[in-house]
Parts: structure tokens; C-alpha cells; sequence
């Protein structure tokens, strides 16, 4: 799939040119300034919430849907997300131990997330807020970063999938917002250092990653899903210099027994996807570095002209995952089993317009369909954790 300003008009009914979204649509005002660069469109991403005003704005102005819509999921019997009691504590100490640990990262992913594995508990106003040695890390955060804002690391609430316990965790450390500082001989960057602390506190078997991600070549098309065990880096810009800047990192492969069964129970919401798909989301499983999940320090997405390079590297393209990879292969030996879980929010755009432009549709067609991309990879989520 290639999409264009004329694919936006017909999905999400509007031409992004002609009559631009109002300023009231969206979550960080900067990315409406002429002038706005590519990281201010991805915060918009990140802050972007579909259940708050700008997002119920956004939903008026265009024919996206939002989460009202969702259709309960039929589980196999027995298997079914089962919610758990308000976790002990006020979230200042550590995460309760679990058989899994499951991790997200924009808030309309959270949304999705807890609607799936946390039924009656939101993450943005039901989870409780982790800060848990938040003063000392926050210390090495930028004016801005998104933790700081919420004064926290994340939110989470506990589940129990066919017996296995879970702790979902909505993250506000990101590493494309924490730090444009690199970290210094034998030092780490702040999202390092939660990914370790979060995982040495639930001493999980097994750790997801989950959420949206840019496709990479026209066979993606969004609510695609990859489950890649392996993970890369493509850094060209602050952390070109780290050793790890074009690292790739492979895990196990992840216990596949439910997947097939993932599939069918996307389409109880499938309906809310694009209307120009030309058929069901696929669950697509990565077994080489070519088609894994790419963790990029700049805001890149696939262009059928390759602007950014990204083809040939990996199947979908993300700000974040291959953090994982890295602090697993710190932790050696004793570190769990871990995969990412992505699915696609935003094919890739014809090179036409500006670059701006284009970057713009890529923004717009996450916000209108987002959400419900991110219940396909909650989903397969929940596949992966049944399995163990």
C-alpha cells in the first residue's frame, strides 16, 4: 500500500491541503507552526489522545472513529484478559513481580492496550502513576520531556491472561524525548536505565514491547502486525557516534500457538480501519535483520522514493525498541525472553509535496487510525502471553 493526500481525503474525509485539520485538533500546538520540525510532528504522536478535547475535535472534523466503537473481543474460553485489583502501593516503590511484562508508549497505544488486556481500567485515567526513583532519573531529562510533564515514568495495572500474571505499563520515558545528551563513556540514557528497573522489579519470563510503527515497503498496510525478536538500530543523527548505533539484537522466538487464532479476532474491530484496506490485517513474524522492527533516532518514516533510507533494513520502523535489545544484552545471561510487537499506523507515503507534507500525512493517518491499529498488536500481545 501507497498512500497520498487524495488517500487521506477518501479514509479519513478531508484533503490535508486544501482544508487543513484546525489548530484545536491537536496535543502539542508547535507541530501547527509553519516552520515545525519533524521531531515537533512526533510529539504530536506521542501526546496525541483521542478521549481528550483535541482528540474529540479531531474526531468531529474527520471521519475517523474513536474508541467508543470498540466491539468486545471473543475470546477463547478461558483465556480472556481477566482485570486486576488496584495494585498495592501508591507507585512511589517498586513494580509488583509478574509472569510478564507488557510495555507501551503513546497514550491513544495505551488506550488500546488497557481496553484489550485491562477491560475497565484506562491507562490514562485509571492506571496507577509509577515513580519509583523518578527523582533520580528525571534529573538527566530535557526541559519537555514527557516524564517530566507528568511528573512520572509511567502508569500500569496488573491482568491475569489464562493464569499468567501481567503487568501492563504505559511509559512516559521515551528515548526519542528524554535526552538529546549522549551518555558518556560507561554511562546510560534514561530510558536505559527504566527499561532495567522496571524489568529487574517484575522479573518477567518473558517482556513485549508494543505499539504503532511506520511500514517499511508497499506490502504493509495499516493493522499489519510484526513480532520480531529481533531489533535494530539506525542512528544517523545524536547517537551516531554510540557503538551501538547500528546494532541489531535477536531473542528467541516467541511462542507462536495462538497467533493464527490472533488473526481471526482481529475482525471484530477491523471494521474501524482504513476503508481503502485492501484485505485483513496479517500477523507478520520476523526472522532476519531485514525484517525486523527499526529503532531510528531521527522521526523517519518509508517514502516510495526512500528518502530516508530505510528500506532493506527492517519491516516497520519505530523510536524506541531496540533500547530493549540493548539493555538485554547488558543484562546477559540472566535476562528474559523478550519480543516487539508492532503493528503498522501509517504505510508508506508517495514522495510528492514537501517533505513537511509528507511527514504531515503520516502524523494525520496515525491519529485517525492509530487506536485501532494498536488493538491488532494488543491482541497479538495477548497471543504471545497465552502461549507461555
Amino acid at each position: 500500500m501507497i498512500v497520498d493526500r487524495r488517500w487521506v481525503k477518501r479514509n479519513l474525509g478531508f484533503d490535508p491541503i486544501e482544508r487543513p485539520a484546525p489548530i484545536e485538533t491537536l496535543a502539542f500546538k508547535r507541530a501547527a507552526r509553519p516552520r515545525s520540525t519533524p521531531e515537533d510532528l512526533q510529539r504530536e504522536i506521542i501526546d496525541f489522545d483521542s478521549q481528550a478535547p483535541e482528540g474529540m475535535a479531531f474526531l468531529a472534523f474527520t471521519t475517523a472513529t474513536g474508541l467508543s466503537r470498540f466491539t468486545d473481543i471473543p475470546w477463547p474460553k478461558g483465556l480472556a484478559p481477566t482485570t486486576g485489583p488496584k495494585p498495592a502501593g501508591s507507585g512511589k516503590g517498586p513494580l509488583p513481580r509478574a509472569d510478564v511484562l507488557v510495555v507501551t508508549w503513546t497514550v491513544d497505544e495505551g488506550h488500546a492496550l488497557s481496553r484489550v488486556l485491562t477491560p475497565g481500567k484506562d491507562s490514562r485515567n485509571d492506571y496507577v502513576s509509577y515513580t519509583h526513583n523518578y527523582a533520580t532519573i528525571s534529573k538527566r531529562m530535557r526541559k519537555g520531556a514527557p516524564a517530566l510533564i507528568a511528573k512520572r515514568l509511567g502508569a500500569y495495572w496488573t491482568a491475569t491472561v489464562g493464569g499468567k500474571k501481567v503487568v501492563v505499563f504505559k511509559s512516559d520515558s521515551h528515548l526519542s524525548q528524554d535526552t538529546r545528551k549522549l551518555p558518556g563513556k560507561n554511562g546510560t540514557l534514561p530510558n536505559e536505565d527504566v527499561w532495567k528497573q522496571i524489568i529487574t522489579e517484575v522479573r518477567p519470563k518473558l517482556v513485549i514491547t508494543t505499539g504503532t510503527a511506520g511500514g517499511i515497503g508497499r506490502q504493509c498496510q495499516v493493522g499489519d502486525v510484526v513480532v520480531s525478536p529481533i531489533v535494530r538500530f539506525d542512528c544517523k543523527q545524536w547517537l551516531k557516534a554510540e557503538p551501538y548505533h547500528d546494532a541489531d539484537y535477536t531473542a528467541g522466538a516467541p511462542r507462536a500457538k495462538y497467533l493464527a487464532k490472533a488473526r481471526t479476532l482481529f475482525k471484530a474491530n477491523a471494521g474501524q480501519l482504513p476503508k481503502d484496506n485492501p484485505r485483513a490485517p496479517k500477523i507478520l513474524r520476523s526472522k532476519a535483520p531485514a525484517a525486523s522492527v527499526l529503532t531510528t533516532d531521527f522521526f523517519g518514516f518509508d517514502t516510495s522514493d526512500d528518502r530516508y533510507g530505510l528500506q532493506g533494513l527492517g519491516s516497520v520502523s519505530e523510536m524506541g525498541d531496540a533500547v530493549l535489545g540493548l539493555v538485554m544484552s547488558r543484562l546477559g545471561s540472566g535476562a528474559p525472553r523478550w519480543v516487539a510487537v508492532r503493528n503498522v499506523s501509517d504505510p508508506q507515503i508517495k514522495a510528492e509535496g514537501t517533505q513537511r507534507e509528507q511527514a504531515h500525512l503520516a502524523g494525520l493517518i496515525y491519529k485517525g487510525f492509530g487506536r485501532w491499529s494498536s488493538i491488532c498488536s494488543a491482541i497479538v500481545c495477548w497471543a504471545l502471553i497465552a502461549a507461555e
